[in-house]
């Protein structure tokens, strides 16, 4: 994932690094230095990627985001427990 791409689309939308970063499960500080040129992790990429390609959206980001942190998907994670 190019990091000017990242940056120029942030700064396009407006967003805080902690805004930005955030949907994809990354904290400010991490996002900072990917934007600085640290290499971003493929599961991280792979997101960025079809957030961009509109594939993903914001809605869908969140929702993921509500089921991995619901007691359902512990359930689903630790089967047996």
């Amino acid at each position: 994932m190019d990091r000017v791409l990242i940056i120029a689309y942030r700064k396009k939308k407006k967003e805080s690094q902690r805004r930005f970063w955030a949907r994809f499960g990354v904290t400010q500080s991490r996002g900072s230095r990917f934007e600085s040129g640290a290499e971003i992790p493929a599961p991280v990429s792979i997101l960025l990627g079809l957030y961009f390609m509109k594939t993903v959206s914001d809605a869908d980001l969140g929702r993921a985001e509500r089921v991995m942190y619901s007691r359902d998907a512990a359930a689903l994670l630790n089967p047996g427990q």
